[in-house]
């Protein structure tokens, strides 16, 4: 049955939708530019199986091929994860090893693939695990993923029996940073708990990353859930009663604060049924030790993150702005800001040379990469046109968490509004809204150098960025001598390959070198 939505089926690469892509490549598969003076920037060579993963949809791949694999780190009901080194760069990673003979059912797969597209979502956070690679080979799944050496909240939890009230508070905010980061870009973790945090490194003032993304799911605001998960101490009473929304999350990062306060959970017994039967009754203990000396701002917070009725519980967002979490308790000056609202401010703010590449990148990227986005785009999207209307860009953004006045709202959506034609088309908002660290992706830069290069000479003339901008109806011959004098830095008129990546690097506040190259 065709799809017509204007989006890609499930299971589509994106690619095969785009009109352009015919355009990018030019008919055929063209070999890279030539790339004087440049040796150590090739794309990242990954070793090719022949037949397509089952899990990931896509030919597979041995992740050995890139990387040594050392001693392992830690094991689940699915997989191991290794230590791991970056053959070329040194870099130690952490790579979580999914045996795919034990995902016997349709769910766990799906399972597997969707905490791959969530990870891919959510990257690039401070307080989030960061996903590096997806790898398919014909016995496993291998996600390689920031190594976290720190080990788990639960650990230091144990080694510390509780916290101060100041380093519980600091540890509230990153989780529930993390919270409002996951149901902003539309995630809903369901299993958050302190085992599924890890720290970066062994200090104290090490970061705090939230991690294992396997029973996590896309969702819209309001939309209901029924399938009982998550564990037992943390679970929410709406989730006992098998009808949930992302309110759940809060519910459990409250779990996690009165832990941290007291060094034993809110809800107890000896066993699942009996701990389930205490969550559903409700009550708190306040009165035993350490409780008396803990400060009523904190127990308020707790009681307030634990409220039986989901509507009455506090967001993310009126947490981080409770006076007992907030940093130094003063109140931030303006509001917490959304990750999509960032990028597309700092979309806005590119050249439009940078632009059309990131076009061009957004429709080389896999269906897993952009699966978070093709969601948030189908729930703005809400009359189903394939297109985001102005009217429906200023409906959608504030039930992401963010309040903006209708010309903001107006500026992002010309800023966005690549083609200039009055609406924001699906590549469009991928483009806006995808996370920077795509650029980095060699590939990715080989094919938008590419999109301009039209003769293979190594270099983008004057007359090859005329010829795409008029393509995309973006700008006269001053716009495109501005470009050429802020990209061209050795004079020679044309823009080589060295000074295309020198400009999609500059000034890209989300892209972080890596630390730990040796």
């Amino acid at each position: 049955m065709g799809n017509c939505n204007g989006l890609p089926a499930e299971d589509d690469h994106p690619q095969a939708v785009l009109k352009i892509a015919d355009e990018i490549a030019g008919g055929a598969q063209r070999p890279p530019p030539p790339r004087p003076n440049d040796t150590n920037v090739r794309p990242s060579k990954r070793t090719p199986l022949s037949s397509i993963g089952r899990v990931l949809n896509r030919p597979m791949e041995d992740v050995r091929s890139a990387y040594t694999f050392g001693r392992e780190l830690g094991r689940g009901q699915f997989g191991i994860t290794y230590l791991c080194t970056h053959t070329e760069t040194k870099e130690l990673l952490a790579c979580k090893s999914i045996a795919t003979r034990k995902l016997q059912t349709r769910d766990d797969v799906d399972d597997v693939r969707r905490e791959v597209q969530v990870m891919h979502h959510l990257t690039g956070h401070r307080n989030i695990v960061e996903l590096k690679g997806a790898y398919e080979d014909r016995n496993s799944v291998n996600l390689v993923m920031e190594l976290c050496e720190g080990g788990e909240l639960f650990d230091r939890i144990i080694a510390k029996g509780h916290y101060s009230e100041r380093a519980a508070a600091t540890l509230c905010r990153e989780i529930v940073t993390v919270v409002h980061n996951c149901h902003s870009m539309g995630v809903f973790h369901r299993d958050l708990k302190p085992e599924n945090f890890l720290f970066l490194n062994s200090g104290e003032d090490s970061p705090l990353k939230a991690t294992d993304f396997g029973l996590s799911v896309f969702f819209k605001p309001g939309e209901v859930f029924r399938d009982f998960v998550g564990s037992a101490y943390y679970v929410a009473p709406e989730v006992l009663r098998h009808h949930y929304g992302a309110e759940a999350d809060v519910w459990s990062a409250g779990v996690i604060l009165y832990i941290l306060l007291s060094g034993v959970p809110p809800f107890w017994a000896e066993n699942e049924q009996g701990i389930f039967d205490a969550v559903l009754h409700g009550h708190i203990d306040f009165v035993s030790d350490p409780w008396p000396s803990i400060s009523n701002a904190a127990k308020e917070l707790v009681k307030k993150m634990l409220q039986a009725d989901p509507k009455e519980r506090l967001s993310a967002v009126e947490i981080l702005n409770h006076p007992w979490v907030r940093e130094d308790g003063d109140a931030p000056d303006k509001p917490i800001d959304i990750t999509v609202l960032t990028r597309m401010k700092q979309f806005r703010a590119m050249n439009k040379l940078k632009k059309i590449a990131l076009k061009v990148i957004a429709e080389n990227l896999s269906e897993e990469e952009i699966m978070g986005l093709k969601e948030m785009f189908k729930s703005m999207d809400t009359d189903n046109s394939g297109t985001i209307t102005f009217e429906e860009l200023k409906a959608g953004l504030p039930k992401l968490g963010t309040k903006l006045s209708e010309s903001e709202v107006r500026q992002l959506m010309e800023a966005a509004d690549v083609d200039g034609n009055g609406t924001i088309d699906y590549i469009e908002f991928i483009t806006a809204t995808m996370h920077m660290n795509r650029v980095e992706k060699e590939e990715h830069m080989y094919k938008a150098f590419e999109y301009f290069d039209k003769d293979k000479s190594g270099y983008i003339t004057m007359e090859e960025l005329e010829q795409a901008f008029r393509h995309y109806n973006m700008g006269d011959e001053k716009t495109i001598k501005e470009i050429i004098a802020e990209v061209d830095t050795d004079h020679d008129g044309r823009i080589n390959y060295e000074e295309f990546v020198a400009m999609m690097r500059k000034g890209n506040p989300e892209i972080v070198p890596n630390r730990r190259r040796k």
